[in-house]
């Protein structure tokens, strides 16, 4: 019988995450990135084994995350933005265009690419989702990455 497998979240030597985070609405994106980092690290990375590159806004993840993708190298790739909501529909296009950029990375790739992206009607919203009251979304986007870079390895290795 086929044992079910478990996606570990313990950081290998060989793994390597890129963090991909919006510069637009820092207040918010500095604690995701800081979440993610940190994170990381608590599950075994080391600093050398984490890249961050900051991209002006969510609009622009999907691009550098499949460019980064593409390149090859990396285990996982964490995708961190915020957008707020305002009196336009601007707010739909940019988070419908992140989520579905960012979406159809791993499977063009097969490269994990975890959404990070908090949509939210307000600041404090947001902040809420940063850390301040509903734990990190960075945080939790840095677990998803450490278990499926494990997940990914085991498939790669035929240990399914």
């Amino acid at each position: 019988m086929q044992e079910s497998m478990v996606g570990l979240l313990t950081v290998k030597p060989a793994h390597r995450f890129v963090i991909i985070a919006a510069e637009f609405n820092k207040l918010v994106t500095a604690q995701l990135e800081m979440g993610a980092r940190e994170e990381l690290c608590k599950l075994g990375a080391q600093s050398s084994q984490i890249s961050t590159i900051w991209v002006p806004g969510s609009f622009e993840i999907p691009t550098t995350a499949m460019a980064v993708a593409k390149k090859g190298g990396v285990s996982a790739i964490i995708c961190l933005g915020c957008i707020i909501r305002g009196q336009t529909t601007h707010f739909d296009h940019v988070a419908a265009t992140a989520a579905s950029g960012i979406a159809a990375i791993g499977p063009a790739t097969g490269v994990p690419t975890i959404f990070g992206v908090i949509t939210a009607d307000t600041q404090e919203q947001a902040l809420d989702r940063a850390g301040l009251k509903m734990g990190n979304i960075g945080s939790h986007g840095a677990q998803a990455a450490v278990h499926m870079a494990n997940t990914m390895a085991n498939i790669a290795k035929g240990t399914v």
